[in-house]
């Protein structure tokens, strides 16, 4: 057995900005910084859909 449990579909509806492995991983999937995710993440939430949203705005 891997030392990573499988992702669930819920893993990929929110964000977790809890290891900084979850955090880099999110934000190269979006395309942006670190910095930029957990500032998109503080003004719309962990729901991966909303941040896309938010970014695709600004």
């Amino acid at each position: 057995m891997s030392g990573y449990p499988r992702k669930s579909g819920l893993d990929r509806k929110l964000i977790s900005l809890c290891g900084p492995h979850e955090a880099r991983g999110w934000a190269e999937a979006f395309g942006i910084s670190e910095t930029q995710l957990r500032a998109a993440v503080a003004a719309v939430g962990y729901s991966a859909e909303k941040v896309r949203e938010y970014l695709r705005k600004r």
